[in-house]
C-alpha cells in the first residue's frame, strides 16, 4: 500500500523565516493529505461516510482545481490548463466526475497542479515576493501572495479532516503525520 515518493520530504525548521514556514506547512500538509487519499481502488475513492456525499476522489480532484485556481489562475493571471474544460458545464463538476475517474488519474491530475502551483509560487517569489498581489481575482480586494499561501493550507486543512474521517472508515488508517518508514524522512 506505499505510494511513489509524489511529494518528497522537504526540510522544516523549528525557526522557519515567513516564506520556509509558509511553504513549509503547505508541504506538510499536501504530504498528509496525499497519505490520506493514497493506496486505494475506485471503490475506495468513491467512499463516503454518513449523509456525506463527499468522497476523497472528490476531494483529490477539488483540491487539484484550487491549486490552479489559487495559482496559475489568480496569481499569475494565466488561463486554466486545458484538463478543466469540462468544468464549465457544471458548478460542482470536479465533485460529481470524480467518481468516473480512477484513482491514477485523479492523482496524476492533482501532483501536476501541485507542480504548476509550486513553480508559479517560486516564479512569484523571484519577482515580487509573498506582497505580490494576485494578476486576477474575485475577491473585492486583491489578494497577496502571502494571503492566497495561508488560505490554501487552510483548505487543505479542512479537507485532510474530512479525508481523515473517510479513510478511517475505509480501513482504519489513523494519524496526523506521513508515517517515515513508508514516505521517508
Amino acid at each position: 500500500m506505499t505510494e511513489p515518493k509524489e511529494l518528497s520530504p522537504r526540510p522544516f525548521s523549528a525557526a522557519p523565516d515567513e516564506i520556509e514556514a509558509l511553504l513549509g506547512a503547505l508541504h506538510r500538509n499536501r504530504r498528509t493529505f496525499a497519505w490520506k487519499t493514497g493506496g486505494l481502488d475506485a471503490d475506495g475513492m468513491r467512499r463516503t461516510l454518513g449523509p456525506s456525499a463527499l468522497t476523497l476522489g472528490g476531494l483529490v480532484k477539488h483540491l487539484a482545481l484550487v491549486e490552479d485556481h489559487y495559482f496559475t489562475h489568480q496569481l499569475l493571471g494565466r488561463d486554466y490548463p486545458a484538463v478543466w474544460a469540462p468544468m464549465a458545464d457544471s458548478e460542482d463538476w470536479e465533485w460529481t466526475s470524480a467518481a468516473d475517474d480512477s484513482p491514477e488519474a485523479l492523482r496524476t491530475r492533482w501532483i501536476e497542479a501541485v507542480g504548476r502551483s509550486e513553480a508559479a509560487v517560486d516564479e512569484t517569489l523571484a519577482h515580487g515576493g509573498l506582497d505580490r498581489r494576485a494578476e486576477i481575482s474575485d475577491w473585492s480586494e486583491t489578494p497577496t501572495l502571502r494571503r492566497l499561501l495561508v488560505d490554501l493550507i487552510e483548505e487543505y486543512a479542512r479537507h485532510t479532516g474530512h479525508a481523515d474521517l473517510i479513510r478511517e472508515s475505509i480501513d482504519g488508517l489513523v494519524g496526523e503525520d506521513v508515517p517515515q518508514q513508508q514516505w521517508g524522512p
